[in-house]
């Protein structure tokens, strides 16, 4: 518990994605008191052309989403 997954557009390299998940893991790991070894991270990438169909629809629009987007699709 938990698994956190990041997605957004493809572009990054693997070192920015490592430090990215890292940050996310050190903020969860404070934030929910649980050690670290409890988490585990995931980075997709989604092409462009896919995210309105993979992700917005899916996850962001979703009721459950706690904090939505600046932008509509």
């Amino acid at each position: 518990m938990p698994h956190i997954t990041i997605q957004m557009y493809p572009g990054r390299d693997e070192e920015t994605k490592k430090r990215l998940a890292q940050a996310i893991l050190e903020t969860a790991s404070k934030e929910l008191a649980r050690e670290k070894e409890h988490f585990s991270v995931s980075v997709v990438d989604v092409p462009q052309d896919q995210w309105k169909e993979k992700v917005y629809d899916k996850v962001v629009a979703d009721a459950n989403t706690m904090i939505q987007p600046g932008y509509k699709m």
